[in-house]
């Protein structure tokens, strides 16, 4: 088997990875995603995909993460293998599909407008 590569994105979070066949072992900015996620929710959240379709352990993942906080980080790289996974064999699309692990999180920070302390917070009325 090549090396698969494939893309995944939360919030503002971007996670590229490398699937090569292996141990298992998932190495997050040259680092043990057990190391980089302090939390037990993170690590399921990351093995998610990998569980579904009973392939923890056959897979070595290679991650760059960038931007974002934890979660977003944990999510996007959620959905990167998950789209590997379904790279590998498509046979698994419809079990990742059922459980929500194919689409792309749309939700993003509401921009702040002028005049306004955020995006929809308006600073405090005064009639005199």
């Amino acid at each position: 088997m090549e090396v698969v590569n494939t893309l995944g994105r939360r919030k503002t979070a971007i996670a590229r990875i490398y699937v090569s066949e292996g141990e298992g072992k998932i190495t997050i900015n040259k680092r043990d995603y057990k190391e980089f996620f302090p939390s037990a929710t993170l690590h399921y959240v990351v093995e998610q995909p990998l569980m579904l379709t009973d392939n923890l352990g056959k897979y070595d993942i290679k991650v760059n993460l960038d931007g974002g906080g934890v979660t977003g980080q944990a999510e996007a790289l959620r959905l990167a293998i998950s789209r590997a996974l379904v790279k590998i064999d498509p046979e698994y699309r419809p079990v990742l599909k059922e459980n929500g692990l194919m689409r792309r999180d749309p939700r993003m920070v509401e921009r702040k407008k002028p005049g306004q302390p955020k995006a929809r917070k308006k600073f405090q009325f005064s009639k005199r």
